[in-house]
């Protein structure tokens, strides 16, 4: 399940066991319209490792600014809280699915 995160969600979100890939996107994008099936298929192939957030830029500028975001989508990976691995664009599911395996 894809959790919608928010500035109230956020850290205990990041901070949870599992490692969390987050994807900052927005509505109007379209490349990151193209990334949200990928997005939702590594979500369920990886149900039990990780967890898996959305944040929408335009909802949620505040934390688009703290990770510097200048770029959508961007994927963001969290291992204990802290940035583990950087995705800007959209690329094939096999990339992501070979960092979320680095970190697991």
């Amino acid at each position: 399940m894809i959790k919608e995160l928010t500035q109230e969600n956020f850290t205990e979100a990041i901070k949870a066991q599992k490692p969390i890939l987050v994807d900052f996107w927005a509505s109007w994008c379209g490349p990151c319209r193209m990334l949200s099936p990928v997005i939702d298929s590594l979500s369920e192939e990886y149900e039990t490792q990780i967890d898996v957030g959305k944040i929408n830029v335009d909802e949620q500028g505040a934390l688009a600014a703290q990770f510097g975001i200048v770029s959508i989508p961007t994927v963001i990976l969290f291992k204990d809280g802290k940035e583990a691995k950087r995705i800007i664009g959209v690329h094939d599911a096999d990339d992501y699915r070979d960092e979320i395996d680095r970190v697991l």
